[in-house]
């Protein structure tokens, strides 16, 4: 039965109809694209690159180890793994059946490195007292070298059985005969020698660590550099059936010592600063490994827009056999641990933190999730020759073995989706294919704490309408949902998970408002203002004088519009928010000082700014009430409002008053007093001209001007003229008025 594909708004509106009668802005977690689903844990399913979940292969648990972390591999021709391990320096001997033992338990605490020896043996590097010892097909040991070194961290073993030992902390390769006799092969520049293998003719390819660099030293001892990374070891160096070259280079932590650090992510950490840092025992339990088959390769415009600027933690490259090199892999969320090929001859990638296996495929090379393991790392890998792929993990120490069989039910779990706030659960839908025979269900469970605990529900009873079924989890925070696929062959495909919900309605707030000053407006933008007047510059009004500063204050610019000055105009400019993100209308109410009922200046406006003509009100004190409603969103039913009062503004329009007494000629001065008196604001300034273009300030009997009415005396050199004299008076709220003094008559 195929299930056609459908537009989202369909998913929505059938979402929206089942949910309860009080909600009318819903929301919903989707689920529909590689990326989501990575987020998820998945069991025995994978994802392809078209973010569809399908029926995967199974991962086979081999042998569980008592060890923490398994640190490197090898196999006998047999099928025999030997596995050597830390924080205890055991190996262990796992046969084809899956049945182990411990092989040899050494004096130290790690078994990094690991080589075949003669007649069934084996060589086992130790560390951190850099010996290491020849274990015969029974178990029994020797040491075989022992130098001055502290760790061992790479061994290989050429044509002519003589053993090569990587070492640290003064990196230097030991070449060290059958017979066990030992000598410095090399001295490298590099604190660790961390990866070491040959190639076709001959010649060790060496891996170092502290910097990370890759070089092939000659049978006679000659080096050639082929890469310098910028990463701090190279972890792993392995060939193709072609005689390619693949590196594994990772890098960690940052420290406080002098020599770079080389520090793997939060798992076994094997080089800080010259120096070996001991993984805590691990506290890590798991379940057999899950599937899950992802193209993590392409980006889109789904992606985050804010440029990733993290370091990266690993990357893989490639080195063909004429020494040329390119990068064919880089990341800053997994740091790669071992390499090896499929039975395709595709790259495959072992990494940490959260033990993921990569595939690296298709031209270009692009990176496809293979698997992720029960296990925070993937850190050594064996190809048996029946194509099936082994690999080691660290915290816990366990052997999987990826079957080639595809299975016949697969689980996976969403990651945990954040409501933000205790919410409505409304509908889960589906989109996706299944034939006969198949089947694909969900199911959900809900909670208050972040992490899924004792104290969330149980899982629902399966929905298994992919048109969308209530969800039945009591309300919470946060959601997580199932689904279970089961058939056979290719089974079931999913495509996509819509869960709807709805916020608990909370209360608008507004946050605060601006009382602009008296007569500061903003024109809209775009729009370029008044020109400036030729011929005009020294006549400016003080409305033209106060709209010119209006004009050139910081802010202008900004999103409200070029700044300006508007006499009588009000601005009130407020801020409110609502957790909803509901929509939000605003009731904008003002009262004068004494009286207690408030008044409608604007209703319902959408607009979080309004300009008040002031001089529809009497002269006084005000105080303006902003109330925010998201009856927009909401039925009237369930609707809140917020609200926020002003600081008190004053409201005056009227121009002072200016009173002219007896003018007078003394001692060759015309003497003027006169008062000015203003009911509401205080006198500001006085000035006084007698051509009209010169303004020249006059100041109060009392010297400073403060109060609602001033006395003033003005003294002009010698008579009026005809024109008289022009007193003009503003008071604190820019309302000016102007006179003029005629000349007294002379008696």
């Amino acid at each position: 039965m195929p299930i056609r594909p459908r537009l989202l708004l369909t998913t929505i509106l059938v979402a929206s109809a089942l949910l309860p009668a009080h909600a009318s802005s819903p929301k919903f977690f989707l689920a529909a694209t590689q990326t989501d689903f990575l987020k998820g844990d998945v069991e025995n399913l994978s994802v392809d690159n078209h973010g569809q979940l399908t029926l995967g292969p199974i991962t086979e648990l081999v042998y569980e180890t008592s060890a923490p972390f398994l640190w490197s591999m090898v196999a006998a021709p047999d099928g025999t793994l030997f596995v050597g391990t830390g924080n205890e320096g055991k190996v262990f001997r796992i046969d084809a059946q899956g049945k182990g033992s411990i092989f040899f338990d050494s004096a130290e605490l790690e078994a990094h490195a690991l080589a075949l020896a003669p007649n069934g043996g084996l060589y086992v590097g130790t560390s951190p007292d850099g010996k290491i010892y020849k274990v015969d097909r029974n178990g029994a040991a020797t040491t075989f070298f022992s130098g001055e070194d502290k760790y061992i961290w790479a061994l290989a073993v050429d044509a002519k059985g003589n053993l090569f030992a990587g070492t640290g902390d003064k990196g230097v390769i030991h070449k060290i005969t059958p017979d066990g006799k030992g000598s410095v092969f090399y001295k490298t520049n590099t604190t660790h020698i961390t990866a070491l293998a040959f190639d076709r003719t001959g010649n060790l390819l060496v891996g170092t660590g502290t910097p990370g660099k890759v070089m092939r030293i000659d049978p006679d001892g000659k080096p050639f550099l082929l890469l310098d990374s910028p990463f701090q070891e190279i972890r792993a160096l392995r060939f193709d059936d072609k005689g390619v070259l693949y590196v594994a280079a990772l890098s960690g932590r940052p420290t406080t010592g002098g020599a770079a650090p080389v520090v793997t992510d939060s798992g076994p950490d094997r080089i800080t600063g010259g120096d070996v840092v001991r993984a805590p025992i691990a506290s890590v339990s798991a379940e057999i490994t899950s599937m899950s088959i992802v193209d993590v390769g392409s980006s889109g415009t789904s992606s985050s827009p804010r440029e990733d600027r993290r370091a990266p933690k690993g990357g893989v490259y490639r080195i063909s056999p004429d020494g040329l090199w390119d990068e064919i892999w880089e990341s800053k969320d997994d740091s790669p641990y071992d390499l090896t090929f499929d039975r395709n001859g595709a790259l495959i990638v072992g990494t940490g933190s959260k033990g993921k296996l990569y595939r690296m495929e298709g031209d270009p090379l692009r990176p496809t999730l293979l698997a992720r393991a029960a296990a925070q790392q993937v850190t050594a890998f064996y190809k048996d020759p029946a194509g099936r792929l082994y690999y080691a993990t660290a915290n816990p120490g366990k052997l999987f073995r990826v079957s080639p069989e595809r299975a016949t039910r697969g689980t996976y779990d969403s990651d945990v989706r954040d409501a933000q706030m205790v919410s409505t659960w409304g509908t889960i839908s589906w989109r996706g294919t299944i034939a006969a025979g198949n089947a694909i269900e969900l199911f959900t469970r809900a909670g208050n704490t972040e992490t899924p605990d004792d104290t969330w529900s149980p899982w629902s009873a399966a929905y298994g309408n992919p048109l969308g079924s209530p969800i039945t989890s009591p309300k919470a925070r946060y959601l997580q949902w199932r689904a279970v696929l089961t058939g056979k062959g290719d089974g079931p495909v999913l495509t996509s998970v819509t869960a709807a919900y709805l916020q608990r309605n909370l209360r608008p707030v507004v946050r605060s408002i601006t009382v602009h000053p008296p007569g500061i407006v903003f024109q809209k933008p775009f729009t370029t203002g008044d020109p400036d007047l030729a011929g005009f510059d020294d006549q400016s009004t003080p409305e033209r004088k106060l709209a010119a500063a209006a004009s050139a204050q910081p802010g202008s610019s900004s999103s409200l519009g070029r700044r300006t000055y508007q006499k009588g105009l009000q601005t009130l400019l407020w801020k409110a928010d609502d957790e909803n993100d509901d929509d939000l209308v605003y009731d904008v109410l003002f009262r004068r000082e004494g009286e207690l009922a408030w008044k409608t200046l604007r209703k319902a406006t959408t607009d979080a700014i309004l300009v008040w003509d002031t001089t529809t009100v009497p002269n006084g004190t005000y105080f303006v009430k902003i109330v925010a409603s998201d009856a927009a969103s909401n039925p009237m039913s369930t609707a809140l409002t917020g609200e926020l009062d002003s600081v008190a503004f004053e409201v005056d329009n009227t121009p002072p008053s200016i009173v002219v007494g007896t003018v007078r000629l003394e001692r060759g001065r015309t003497i003027i007093p006169f008062d000015v008196k203003d009911d509401h604001s205080p006198v500001q300034k006085v000035e006084f001209s007698q051509d009209g273009q010169r303004w020249r300030g006059v100041f109060p009997v009392d010297g400073i001007a403060d109060s609602r009415e001033e006395h003033y005396e003005l003294a002009v050199d010698g008579e009026l003229g005809e024109r008289g004299l022009t007193l003009r008076a503003s008071d604190s709220m820019n309302n000016v008025e102007t006179i003029n003094v005629a000349a007294p008559r002379r008696p």
